[in-house]
């Protein structure tokens, strides 16, 4: 059975961090077509100090973050995301390096885009990033702000931001923030670039980074 990409939970991700001090906060919001079905996000303890260039950027301290629980901690919670729909983030392979980083392989899960078939990696990602990139359109950077103000999703960003993220963490550069930015691209590619409906396959397949990886999945060799 080949799904729809509206038929299953989408769980996009993205990651605070690097690789000195690791993931330092974490956001996921779970889609189910065009509605937001739920949120998660914490502030995680660092590996190691954070360093003030990263500070600069997403505004958390080693201070701040020391007494929380690290984001090993957080093994079941992804691994039932991964079991339960396919995962997304803006320009994935960021975010797929820093989760293998911390949990090599996911419990064996389905691959969503081949029936029958379990596989042990965090893919298949979906991808807005490559998705907007593969648009053609090169008029501004791929940018998560510079696609947000491009195709006028600001207002509904900052609602979105103001319902579900945590007090002063509702601006670019904190994880859930970015998280829901990334979801509303993808929300908005599925709505607005295309008259049919689209296959989870087809989303798949936009999202690979270039021509040999895409017929792959066209032609389900990927895994």
């Amino acid at each position: 059975m080949e799904f729809y990409w509206d038929e299953l939970p989408i769980h996009v991700i993205d990651f605070e961090g690097g690789p000195h001090c690791g993931i330092v906060e974490f956001g996921v919001v779970t889609l189910r077509g065009y509605t937001i079905e739920s949120v998660a996000t914490r502030i995680c303890r660092p590996k190691a100090a954070i360093p003030k260039s990263e500070q600069a950027i997403h505004g958390i301290s080693s201070k701040a973050a020391k007494s929380e629980l690290p984001f090993q901690d957080e093994w079941e919670r992804f691994a039932r995301l991964r079991e339960t729909g396919p995962l997304s983030a803006h320009f994935a392979s960021a975010e797929n390096s820093m989760l293998k980083s911390v949990f090599p392989y996911p419990r064996k899960s389905p691959s969503w885009i081949d029936e029958d078939k379990s596989v042990a990696i965090w893919g298949p990602w979906l991808d807005t990033g490559v998705l907007y990139r593969e648009l053609g359109d090169n008029r501004s950077s791929l940018r998560l702000e510079e696609l947000i103000l491009r195709y006028d999703l600001q207002a509904e960003l900052d609602a979105l931001g103001s319902v579900h993220c945590p007090s002063g963490r509702q601006s670019y550069h904190c994880a859930l923030f970015d998280a829901l930015a990334s979801a509303l691209l993808l929300t908005y590619y599925c709505s607005e670039f295309f008259d049919e409906r689209m296959t989870l396959a087809q989303l798949v397949a936009r999202s690979q980074g270039n021509a040999i990886k895409r017929q792959k999945v066209e032609q389900r060799e990927l895994f």
